[in-house]
């Protein structure tokens, strides 16, 4: 007697769910965090593979439903993506937007992209994952992520990576009113749909939309349009965010792509910069930080505190407090 083939896609799917559970139980019950867990290659791959197609499902403009979390930068601090699933809650519990920069500079950049990976493949429809600057093999040749996996791992495992983040959305916007990006804006952008409208998978670009949505920086000294000191894209004034709201009939934008010392920053209250590496890359007192966005779209922030201080003349490695707190808007 054959079998059904809705009972066979049910059967593949169970197996995939049982696979990706395992992985996230590992990686979230880690022994030593700040060590990192070797996972099998062929596993890692395995989820590189899945993440690709759950990502294409999407368009390249989310357009997402409160409530949720909004995270940034997390650069490989592994031992922070954990804290920021004890402090913030757990998927699928809890969803969760993710600005990208997931990878270089901290030492476990592959348990930090795997974990999300798996998250997404799991739990679609609670984990988001927006593309970031370092989300690029260029990026990751330069600051430590390609050195890393071949150095733990093979190049092939590498390519497994670039081949899931290529496929990763653009942009987000949470309830109709707030606009979520890696780096910021775009002069080239007339509409939300330019956004919706790319075509991936992608590399990413050295000009043009694409590569502003992932590079661009607020500046206080500028007006309208700006050089930007990286030597990528361009800054942008307060003018030009105040123009961007309206024209796009949004409350707000958050974006992430900068340190900042509390973990989240306001810029002309329509833009906030939010970060979520405390010390980041072992070299900054900054907290990290998480945004609640909730039903009404209400914001409040949870702090993920430094837990050492790397300030001249305090005791090497001193230790701080590393409580989370709730700060209201």
């Amino acid at each position: 007697m054959s079998t059904p083939t809705s009972d066979v896609g049910h059967s593949e799917d169970a197996v995939l769910n049982s696979n990706m559970d395992s992985i996230i139980d590992r990686l979230i019950k880690c022994d030593n965090p700040h060590n990192g867990l070797q996972l099998p290659e062929n596993q890692i791959r395995f989820v590189c593979h899945y993440a690709r197609r759950s990502l294409l499902e999407e368009e390249s403009l989310l357009r997402l439903k409160p409530p949720l979390k909004i995270c940034g930068d997390i650069h490989g601090q592994f031992s922070d993506l954990l804290r920021i699933f004890h402090l913030g809650g757990h998927v699928p519990k809890e969803k969760y937007l993710f600005l990208g920069d997931y990878v270089d500079r901290g030492q476990l950049s592959v348990e930090t992209l795997t974990l999300l990976l798996a998250y997404k493949v799991r739990y679609p429809k609670n984990m988001y994952l927006v593309r970031g600057n370092h989300e690029c093999a260029r990026m990751n040749r330069v600051y430590g992520f390609f050195d890393e996996c071949t150095r733990r791992y093979s190049v092939n495992l590498f390519r497994s990576f670039v081949s899931a983040y290529d496929c990763m959305p653009l942009a987000a916007v949470v309830g109709k009113k707030i606009f979520c990006a890696h780096g910021g804006i775009s002069p080239r952008m007339t509409c939300l749909n330019d956004i919706a409208e790319v075509e991936r998978p992608l590399e990413v670009p050295d000009v043009g939309l694409v590569c502003d949505l992932l590079w661009s920086d607020p500046d206080e000294k500028t007006q309208g349009w700006g050089e930007n000191e990286r030597g990528v894209s361009y800054t942008f004034g307060h003018d030009v965010v105040n123009l961007f709201c309206k024209r796009m009939k949004v409350d707000m934008i958050v974006r992430a792509h900068q340190v900042v010392e509390d973990g989240y920053d306001f810029f002309s209250r329509q833009l906030i910069t939010i970060f979520s590496a405390p010390n980041y890359a072992g070299q900054f007192d900054n907290a990290g930080a998480i945004m609640n966005v909730d039903d009404n779209l209400v914001i409040t922030f949870i702090i993920i505190r430094p837990t050492y201080s790397v300030k001249p003349g305090d005791p090497q490695g001193k230790l701080l407090s590393a409580t989370g707190l709730n700060r209201n808007l």
